[in-house]
């Protein structure tokens, strides 16, 4: 999701700065998002195989597929856990476009609402950001809710395999919200058992977060949020051009030649 923050200078110039899924603000300070730096960590050799069975084009359409998928999915969790419902024909925002959600979506999230009511768990906070202030990141937590007493914070995932980098990401949100909570991640839509959704605990990785900060620091030096300086007002030149000449005709007689 694209926002715009709009700062006033002076000369009735206003600069707009676009953030996308790679930054977050807050009070005019920039930091990078908790899934841009995991995603610096290692793949491993799992990961590789995967995309040489692909080829590049092939995991790159799967993976914007899946981005998108995740977006709605996500909101559509969302949705069912503060309004307690949600419609197989609601829509959801891709990319400033309201979409339903198409049957295979529909089916993971029915697989949350299948682990929700088996669980029972007590939700504290869902779907918001977390900024660590000492480290310079920040990022949005799924979920924070109590599960028999215990604190969890639980990250949604809808795809079938897991990466190094995902227990980065639920590591890297620990370690920015208050407590201690025990980390998880929950893939929905999980077509490996009969259940269709599959609960991970995860170590904290915190550690290799900062590692996998190290080098995201190295590759993207110098790289910031983009900014454009925009007038603060357009106007329209309606001064009327002046008129051409106008063109006369003029009649030439020519006389034949006896």
């Amino acid at each position: 999701m694209k926002i715009e923050i709009r700062k006033t200078k002076e000369d009735g110039i206003i600069q707009i700065t676009t953030l996308d899924e790679r930054w977050y603000e807050r009070n005019g300070k920039f930091v990078p998002s908790v899934t841009w730096i995991a995603g610096h960590y290692p793949k491993g050799i799992a990961f590789y195989k995967w995309l040489a069975d692909k080829g590049w084009d092939e995991a790159e359409a799967i993976k914007n597929a899946a981005g998108d998928r995740g977006s709605k999915v996500h909101q559509a969790i969302d949705s069912l856990i503060k309004e307690k419902s949600v419609k197989m024909d609601a829509k959801f925002p891709v990319d400033g476009e309201l979409q339903e959600l198409t049957p295979d979506e529909y089916e993971v999230v029915m697989s949350f609402a299948a682990w929700f009511n088996e669980t029972k768990p007590e939700v504290v906070k869902t779907e918001f950001v977390v900024w660590n202030e000492e480290r310079n990141y920040a990022g949005t937590v799924d979920l924070l809710c109590k599960i028999n007493g215990e604190l969890w914070l639980i990250d949604y995932k809808t795809s079938q395999n897991l990466w190094p980098e995902h227990e980065l990401q639920v590591s890297a949100y620990k370690h920015a919200v208050e407590g201690s909570p025990k980390l998880g991640i929950l893939q929905v839509g999980y077509r490996r058992n009969k259940n269709k959704w599959k609960m991970n605990e995860v170590e904290d990785r915190f550690e290799l977060f900062l590692a996998a900060q190290k080098i995201w620091a190295h590759e993207t030096e110098g790289v910031a949020p983009k900014q454009k300086d925009y007038p603060r007002e357009l106007k329209l030149d309606t001064v009327k051009p002046p008129k051409k000449p106008r063109k006369v005709k003029v009649a030439v007689k020519i006389k034949k030649q006896k």
